[in-house]
């Protein structure tokens, strides 16, 4: 996929998300799709996903984290972020811990 192709979101999701195994499908689902980037625990109790690919692979990753991860998801909140340069951008999409 072209450079110009890709854009990149921060995710946070709320509700029952943490000690369920929601960050491993997260993974699991963006390498899926060929996104890239990373995902971890907050201490308020929400998950948050960096996410890097085509818009249409993060729509997916975005409909994905609403329906078909464990635990309960109670919102997905979404914010653009800037895309870092080549180089800069993440080429595997993991968790953090």
């Amino acid at each position: 996929m072209a450079g110009g192709d890709r854009t990149a979101r921060r995710y946070v999701v709320s509700g029952l998300v943490q000690g369920v195994g929601f960050r491993w499908t997260a993974q699991r689902v963006a390498r899926s799709l060929g996104v890239t980037g990373t995902v971890r625990n907050l201490p308020d109790g929400t998950v948050e996903i960096e996410a890097h690919g085509g818009p249409d692979a993060l729509e997916t990753l975005r409909e994905a984290l609403r329906t078909r991860m464990p635990g309960r998801v109670d919102a997905v909140h979404e914010d653009r972020l800037e895309s870092p340069g080549r180089g800069g951008r993440p080429d595997d999409f993991r968790v953090v811990f």
